[in-house]
């Protein structure tokens, strides 16, 4: 391997980064969920409150969900301040995560363009420029020629169907590799005496009194004093063990990657209007994704037709990649709140905690989300910047409503 290939330089992995113990028959704190939103918890439980009596339950392998199924895209840019505000929170972790975690994560600050195609498009593109500007998050607007500059193989042509009028430019953003990301995280936990503890199924919640005290798994009962939920598509199933209707909706998210391209794509590039975003990634292989399927399902699976158009719209957008090939493609499921905004903090159970609906947004905030979500926990309320996407919204009406930054543009 070169000098100069990237991640030529990273150390060899140890035969086991961390232990696999057997679950004990009782936990001051159960994290439901091993993903990056789940290690991440552990991680700041230990790091920020000193919690270290804590089980993280996965019931497959560890980060083997939404977290190794994500395009790995990196973003603060939204609209509303409460959104701007914990997204901008995650970038400055992630900005140093690669020194907290001691481990590589590749995190790549490569910069993110969301392309406007119509002048509704750039009303609005502008207008969260100006939004993202005065809650200090780094953002510009750039014409059609800028974005020519700034990645060389967008097609600007005015002979398309949705010609590409300017987009925002986020600098700042970018990609990480996201099995790095939880390997990081685990082994962090894993040093404080967390356990991690893999092929283990919560089958039940057990609540006595309207407090959650333990939950079931194929392991056996587990005590809990505190139990966190942290299993996206699956989390509205699990509350409902414990007789709470989540306002969220779980859908098949697809992407795709192609063979090993030398590197031609200097940056992530997003289209809601032809429906795809497109990145390269550190070996080689083009990312794509696009929008959800629209009906409802538990499978890692989509339809081919979500596929085949996300093909035809990054063709659209980049010409030169006519003659590449998909080498591998694959679903997640992500789960989708009527404001496409996440709900995090306390549920109507007492000690039972909530860390769901992130729709196609949730690797991005990953360090974010774990920051207050411990917080939450270890002080039994939520942190400042979590404190807006709290379940009740949804009855008061403060909705926190970001389709339009949101949108597929993940």
């Amino acid at each position: 391997m070169s000098p100069t290939t990237p991640g030529a330089d990273l150390p060899d992995h140890p035969e086991f980064l961390w232990r696999t113990p057997e679950p004990k028959r009782s936990y001051d704190v159960v994290i439901v969920g091993g993903g990056g939103h789940g290690l991440a918890t552990a991680h700041y439980l230990a790091k920020n409150h000193g919690i270290t009596n804590v089980a993280v339950l996965e019931k497959g392998w560890l980060a083997g969900g939404n977290m190794a199924r994500n395009t790995t895209i990196i973003r603060s840019n939204y609209l509303w301040d409460e959104s701007a505000g914990i997204y901008e929170h995650a970038l400055k972790l992630w900005e140093g995560l690669e020194e907290e975690l001691d481990y590589p994560i590749l995190f790549s600050q490569r910069g993110v363009l969301n392309l406007a195609h119509s002048l509704q498009d750039v009303r609005d593109s502008v207008r969260r420029v100006e939004a993202n500007r005065l809650n200090g998050v780094d953002a510009e607007w750039l014409d059609a020629e800028q974005v020519k500059e700034v990645c060389p193989i967008v097609n600007i042509s005015p002979d398309v169907r949705y010609p590409v009028l300017g987009g925002t430019y986020q600098p700042r953003a970018g990609i990480a590799k996201h099995d790095y990301v939880a390997w990081g995280y685990a082994r962090s936990a894993d040093e404080a005496g967390i356990d991690i503890i893999q092929n283990c199924e919560v089958t039940g919640l057990d609540v006595v009194g309207g407090r959650v005290v333990g939950v079931q798994t194929t392991l056996g009962p587990i005590a809990a004093g505190k139990v966190a939920l942290c299993s996206a598509g699956h989390t509205s199933v699990l509350a409902a063990m414990a007789g709470i209707e989540l306002p969220v909706q779980s859908h098949p998210l697809q992407a795709l990657v192609s063979e090993l391209l030398e590197p031609v794509h200097p940056t992530v590039v997003m289209s809601n209007a032809v429906h795809v975003y497109v990145s390269q990634a550190h070996k080689g292989e083009l990312v794509m994704g696009a929008g959800i399927d629209s009906y409802n399902s538990y499978t890692q699976r989509g339809a081919f037709h979500i596929i085949e158009d996300q093909m035809a719209a990054a063709l659209e957008l980049f010409p030169v990649f006519a003659r590449a090939h998909v080498l591998r493609t694959w679903g997640g499921i992500v789960d989708v709140s009527p404001d496409a905004s996440p709900i995090v903090g306390l549920s109507p159970v007492d000690n039972l905690y909530l860390n769901c609906g992130w729709g196609t947004g949730g690797f991005k905030a990953t360090p974010g989300v774990g920051w207050v979500y411990a917080h939450t926990i270890a002080h039994d309320t939520p942190h400042a910047l979590n404190a807006p996407f709290s379940l009740d919204r949804f009855t008061t009406g403060a909705l926190v409503d970001e389709h339009g930054a949101a949108a597929v543009a993940h």
